[in-house]
């Protein structure tokens, strides 16, 4: 990844934090946003001049849209982009509202297009056409699954999983590939204070960390790589493959 140019949504904790850590070692310059302020900054600051960090809502299209012409402009051209910001904002269906289910996807839906088709305006020409190019999204196990009260998320990360195909094709031209990750329970947060009940139930034997997606991402995104595309990656320790049945 030395010298390429990258660019992480919601790259200030968790998933996003361990992706935008894992380029920069790996030799990339790195540009990250998120509306986390405080932690976006200590992050850049931890890794030094090749990482830059922009606060900001990415529901904000004019805000969002900006940063982006700001990176062609200092850049000359994003080599990579990972679409990794999301909330998820779990409520009972009769309690969740129009605006609140358009927010999570806004939030974690709308991005993707907004970069993805931002990356082919700035690349529409014949010499642009033959540039590397890496588009990486992040889906969830929950396109598949799912729990009660979680209309909007799993809207989101299906629509997340169909946009990733869709854009591969739509990208096939341009010498990008477009793929999607679909992680499984990743604990951020606590790992330590997790029960071994939490790790037995996966068949892998144990919950997943952020830096098991980060290192797909670098995968994804290798030049030799490109033969993998408009796939959904699913890293979730084998739970999507587990039948379970519930004991009296």
């Amino acid at each position: 990844m030395k010298n390429k140019k990258v660019f992480v949504t919601g790259g200030a904790n968790g998933i996003g934090r361990s992706i935008v850590t894992a380029f920069v070692k790996a030799g990339a310059e790195v540009a990250f946003c998120d509306s986390a302020q405080k932690a976006g900054n200590e992050l850049a600051a931890s890794l030094g001049e090749r990482a830059a960090f922009f606060p900001l809502d990415v529901t904000d299209i004019n805000r969002f849209q900006q940063v982006i012409n700001t990176l062609f402009n200092k850049w000359g051209d994003i080599d990579i982009i990972i679409n990794n910001v999301g909330i998820s904002e779990f409520s009972p269906l009769v309690e969740t509202s129009v605006e609140q289910f358009d927010k999570i996807l806004s939030t974690n839906l709308r991005p993707v297009f907004i970069t993805s088709q931002m990356l082919a305006a700035h690349r529409n020409s014949p010499e642009g056409k033959k540039r590397y190019g890496r588009i990486v999204n992040m889906a969830s196990t929950r396109y598949l699954q799912s729990e009660p009260g979680s209309e909007g998320y799993a809207a989101s990360k299906g629509g997340i999983v169909s946009l990733t195909h869709a854009l591969a094709i739509s990208l096939g031209e341009y010498n990008i590939t477009v793929n999607c990750i679909s992680p499984g329970w990743i604990e951020t947060k606590a790992y330590a204070n997790l029960s071994d009940s939490d790790h037995r139930q996966h068949p892998s034997g144990r919950v997943g960390r952020p830096e098991d997606i980060s290192r797909m991402c670098l995968f994804l995104c290798a030049g030799e790589n490109d033969f993998i595309n408009g796939q959904n990656i699913v890293i979730d320790g084998g739970m999507t493959k587990k039948m379970i049945y519930e004991e009296e």
